[in-house]
């Protein structure tokens, strides 16, 4: 098993474990204030600055930074058997991390800024949130295009080949295609299926990755006249 396949492995755990960390906080700590106004989020900023801090930190930079390796670790297994496929589905992986990171330090970089701003200017402050949110949403939280097209690539190719368990492979389609109805602004709750799916598959990923065995290369059949003449 190659270093890369290893580091994909505690990758894709990482993840989950960040997702399950992350919507455990939203159920908790941060239930307050999911469906809370502007007003009532930013009072709750002003007294918990730490506590969002790390909630982005983990759901955002935590998980986008551990997604490039997990990203290249699939590209690694399954490229042999669909290597054109597979440099698509790389590429929206690798879109996907970087609008993730994007989406985080945005918002890990603010929280401060806007605690701050909420003391001096409270009107203003909701102006610059609202703003920002709707910066941080557009790249990394409300449409899940480029992971829904990422992990929906990969599952496909890991299916014809058998890179992955099929089972495997068949919730990654599931997944991709929730993430895909993510970009109907009436299809938005398709978004709780993607996320809450990615923790399964990030698990059982992460599993397969660890180990090791390297996926199993697309042998096409031998043509029936190839065989008549070499006999």
């Amino acid at each position: 098993m190659s270093h890369l396949q290893r580091l994909g492995g505690v990758a894709a755990l990482i993840n989950a474990a960040a997702y399950i960390v992350g919507i455990g906080l939203a159920l908790t700590l941060l239930a307050p204030v999911l469906d809370s106004s502007p007003e009532q989020y930013l009072t709750f900023l002003a007294d918990n600055q730490t506590l969002l801090y790390l909630w982005h930190l983990i759901i955002y930079l935590v998980a986008g930074v551990f997604m490039v390796p997990l990203v290249l670790a699939v590209h690694e297994r399954l490229k042999a058997s669909s290597p054109a496929l597979m440099q698509i589905a790389t590429a929206f992986g690798l879109i996907w991390a970087v609008t993730i990171i994007g989406s985080g330090m945005i918002i890990v970089n603010n929280v401060g800024v806007v605690a701050d701003l909420y003391g001096q200017d409270p009107a203003q402050a909701a102006t610059v949130l609202a703003a920002l949110s709707a910066v941080e949403e557009g790249l990394g939280g409300a449409v899940e295009l480029p992971g829904g097209l990422w992990i929906l690539l990969i599952s496909w190719a890991a299916l014809r080949t058998g890179g992955f368990p099929k089972l495997l492979s068949t919730l990654g389609l599931a997944i991709g295609a929730a993430g895909l109805l993510t970009v109907i602004p009436a299809l938005y709750e398709a978004g709780t299926v993607f996320g809450l799916g990615f923790i399964a598959w990030f698990i059982w990923v992460g599993v397969v990755l660890l180990r090791g065995g390297s996926s199993a290369p697309y042998l096409p059949r031998p043509q029936r006249g190839n065989l008549e003449g070499n006999s």
